[in-house]
């Protein structure tokens, strides 16, 4: 089996869809919770919605693909994501990270594209810092949501934790669609097919 097919591989275990973002009023609508604004969508479309607070993560079971699948919004704030990811997997069962994917915002691509990735850098992102450091691996899918640079480095953390105004709160809103869209394919078709639709129709 390719690399690129892991994290639709066959298992018992569930699949973990993983939406990163940060807990509290504050930081909904925010550049840095697209992620977690997606795990919403994909619990919507089935008629569920993410509950509890058991492991630091609010979760949702749901059917991805013809199989069993757990949606997760860490409430341990980005930089402790991968705590409260760890604990969701040991309790559903999941020892390997090609059964996880993980949605968030993306500075490198511009605002409102999606791309699908395996593996590689983390683009200086905590919430993936911390989910390599606590899996001891980046080897997990990945859906990226463009949310653009800020004119500055150091504007970075105001960047992505400040609401926006309405036109760029419609483009994200419909890359978020999108970015449901793209976890559907990769549970149903696999990472590759994933790439090669999303990554191209953005150009």
């Amino acid at each position: 089996m390719r690399r690129s097919e892991r994290a639709v591989e066959s298992s018992t275990a569930p699949l973990l869809v993983v939406g990163l973002g940060n807990p509290g009023r504050q930081y909904e609508h925010t550049r840095h919770n697209v992620g977690a604004q997606t795990v919403q969508v994909l619990a919507r479309r089935q008629h569920s919605e993410l509950r509890g607070g058991r492991d630091d993560a609010t979760t949702a079971e749901i059917r991805l693909g013809g199989e069993r699948a757990v949606l997760a919004f860490p409430l341990t704030y980005m930089n402790e994501s991968g705590r409260a990811v760890r604990a969701v997997m040991r309790r559903n069962g999941i020892d390997d990270a090609g059964r996880v994917i993980v949605v968030h915002d993306e500075l490198d691509l511009d605002p409102g594209v999606v791309r699908v990735k395996l593996g590689g850098g983390l683009a200086g992102h905590n919430g993936l810092r911390s989910l390599r450091d606590h899996l001891h691996t980046a080897d997990f899918a990945r859906v990226r949501i463009g949310v653009g640079k800020p004119p500055s480095s150091q504007q970075g953390a105001d960047h992505v934790l400040r609401k926006v105004g309405k036109a760029e709160r419609e483009l994200l809103d419909v890359a978020v669609e999108r970015a449901a869209d793209a976890v559907e394919m990769i549970a149903e078709d696999g990472v590759d097919a994933a790439m090669q639709r999303f990554n191209a129709r953005e150009r």
